[in-house]
């Protein structure tokens, strides 16, 4: 038995957050359901956030409710305060990804409040889940910024790993450590990632990289010697943040999971499904560059799929 790895996949939701184009309901359902039936475990369908300041997500109360009818798979929704977690537990979303930001500047341009606030904000968000009674509903914390920002520069480690350990304090059930803008560099990660690995303990960690300077997989790799099993990755390299100026690029889902099949580890995901969603997805969004290489190259021909070693 090989030791799993999990690849969550964020490209309806970050990767579509940066889209010139509005996909449709229809179209986001379809990617939905085949990522799903590719082996992707988890899925981030949406972001609850107002359709003034990200329209794309215009539909997120549909897609919720559509895609969660698909089954084999964790649905998960980014949430940026109470009010849109409040609309995940309504809706059953089976996880609730929550953000905020190392860096205060980047956290008042994203959420327009301070740090400080959006972790309070959080303490409130578990306590809603525990006065409803929702103990099954996953809370994940995402730490944002939290290897540079390109609106303060360097962001300090030991401010990223206080905010972690309050986020552990009020209840998070996984924290999600994101390079934002993509400064991040293998030893970096190494460090950092093994200092909340330590800290976490028995709470999940994941990583959350993009790929703006082509460390991307680097990083994934520092993080894997660090402990961590959990990345985010987006189908063909969507995706970027609209309130950090130059962060493009989240490392490509194909890639990410070809990478750590080829380091050893279990995805369960049949690759060659998802090189097929992605050229499906291309010809929706033909305007987009999309990125990584194994779609580019193919697989190599000793690779057997997940499919294949799942028969």
């Amino acid at each position: 038995m090989r030791e799993k790895a999990y690849l969550r996949e964020v490209g309806l939701r970050d990767g579509l957050q940066m889209v010139k184009c509005i996909l449709s309901s229809d179209r986001k359902v379809e990617w939905c359901r085949e990522e799903a039936a590719a082996g992707v475990g988890e899925i981030e369908v949406t972001s609850f956030v107002p359709p003034k300041i990200v329209p794309q997500f215009a539909d997120a109360v549909e897609v919720a409710e559509r895609t969660g009818k698909i089954g084999g798979f964790r649905l998960s929704a980014l949430v940026p305060n109470l009010k849109g977690a409040e609309r995940g537990f309504e809706l059953g979303v089976h996880k609730l990804n929550y953000v905020l930001s190392a860096s205060e500047t980047h956290n008042l341009a994203n959420v327009r409040r301070s740090t400080e606030d959006s972790i309070e904000d959080f303490r409130r968000i578990v306590q809603a889940r525990a006065h409803r009674g929702l103990g099954s509903v996953a809370l994940g914390a995402g730490v944002a910024t939290a290897f540079g920002c390109t609106m303060e520069g360097a962001v300090d480690e030991g401010r990223v790993v206080e905010i972690i350990d309050r986020l552990l304090d009020a209840g998070a059930d996984e924290i999600i450590v994101a390079d934002t803008v993509g400064y991040g560099n293998p030893a970096q990660v190494r460090r950092l990632m093994g200092r909340v690995v330590e800290r976490c303990g028995d709470v999940p960690v994941a990583a959350h990289f993009h790929d703006t300077r082509g460390l991307g997989l680097a990083n994934v790799t520092a993080a894997v010697e660090a402990g961590v099993r959990r990345f985010d990755a987006s189908l063909g390299g969507l995706g970027g943040c609209p309130f950090a100026p130059g962060a493009t690029g989240n490392i490509d889902s194909e890639d990410c999971a070809f990478l750590l099949e080829s380091m050893g580890f279990d995805t369960g995901i049949d690759i060659d499904a998802l090189i097929a969603l992605r050229q499906k997805v291309e010809t929706w969004l033909p305007d987009e560059k999309f990125y990584g290489m194994v779609a580019k190259a193919g697989l190599p021909k000793h690779y057997r799929p997940a499919s294949a070693l799942a028969a």
